[in-house]
């Protein structure tokens, strides 16, 4: 296993982070565990869920499992959009959403806890000024966002820094070889104001393994049976993989290395957030996630898929 450093700051995460949202959802407790278990056993320390994965029980799944562990990984969860109308960035839901988190975690502290959606009705004051408070109260350590845009970003570092406030070190955006909007302002922002980026999403729910093909039906259990995430199926898509698996082949490595490598050999990316439904995904993840594509390969595969 690799590891970076995570933004500007002292925290290392495994290059192979575990995304937890199966846990309470697709998967029941003793699943959880067998998950959790195979990525402690390969080295992943970053395991990221959030307050409203599996309506909590990722959370709990995740904070039983790793009972006794706590000092080898970095738990990272994120807060927001608790109930409808409520997006999650006020102190008032931010301090009761972080001590539920910290009572199902079984935990002191958050290691990352993240802002998972941006609040347009909360001050990004607000919500950056609870945040210290409770870095300061030792309840959390570093800070980041989810699903933020550069000017978001932007707003938040000029405010950190010209109210005395904790910074975010991170974004947790959607990005992979099919999907790379993230690359026109979000990246930029990331490096300008020293954040690493955490992909989720990286196989494209799955279109990235290969396992589906043009014209044929996912997998009934898959995530692209679901309409929503069956969107990436299209023929556009499908070109891409053709000309993804054809490079990926030509360099001795399997389309899922590609996607997981070329993600993991980014300068701004500290860990690729991946989830698992099975230990053998997990050890198929973790070996499929290298930094060891060049910056001209990078730019060779990215042009593939325009």
């Amino acid at each position: 296993m690799e590891y970076k450093t995570l933004g500007r700051s002292g925290l290392s995460v495994s290059v192979a982070g575990l995304g937890c949202n199966n846990f309470g959802m697709r998967l029941d407790e003793e699943a959880s565990r067998e998950v959790i278990s195979a990525a402690l056993d390969a080295g992943i320390t970053l395991f990221d869920t959030a307050r409203i994965y599996g309506g909590g029980r990722s959370e709990e799944f995740l904070g039983r499992a790793l009972r006794g562990h706590l000092d080898e990984v970095v738990l990272a969860t994120k807060f927001g959009r608790s109930a409808p109308g409520d997006p999650g960035g006020s102190r008032r839901h931010l301090v009761r959403s972080v001590e539920t988190s910290l009572r199902l975690l079984e935990a002191d502290h958050i290691d990352l806890l993240q802002l998972h959606y941006p609040d347009p009705a909360t001050p990004i004051e607000e919500t950056l000024a609870a945040l210290t408070d409770l870095v300061r109260a030792g309840k959390v350590l570093y800070i980041g966002c989810s699903n933020f845009e550069g000017w978001r970003l932007a707003d938040a570092d000029w405010t950190a820094r010209t109210r005395g406030f904790e910074p975010f070190v991170s974004v947790q955006n959607e990005w992979s070889l099919l999907s790379r909007g993230i690359e026109e302002e979000v990246t930029v922002a990331a490096g300008r104001f020293g954040l690493s980026v955490l992909p989720y999403f990286p196989l494209a729910s799955g279109l990235l393994t290969g396992k589906v093909t043009r014209g044929s039906a996912p997998p009934a259990e898959s995530r692209l049976a679901v309409s929503y995430f069956a969107s990436v199926l299209t023929d556009a898509n499908f070109d891409k993989l053709e000309r993804l698996t054809g490079w990926a082949v030509e360099h001795g490595r399997s389309l899922t290395e590609l996607a997981l490598s070329w993600l993991a050999s980014q300068p701004l990316v500290a860990s690729v957030i991946a989830g698992a439904t099975t230990p053998e995904q997990v050890k198929t993840n973790v070996a499929a996630t290298r930094t060891d594509l060049t910056p001209a390969e990078v730019a060779e595969v990215a042009a593939l898929v325009g």
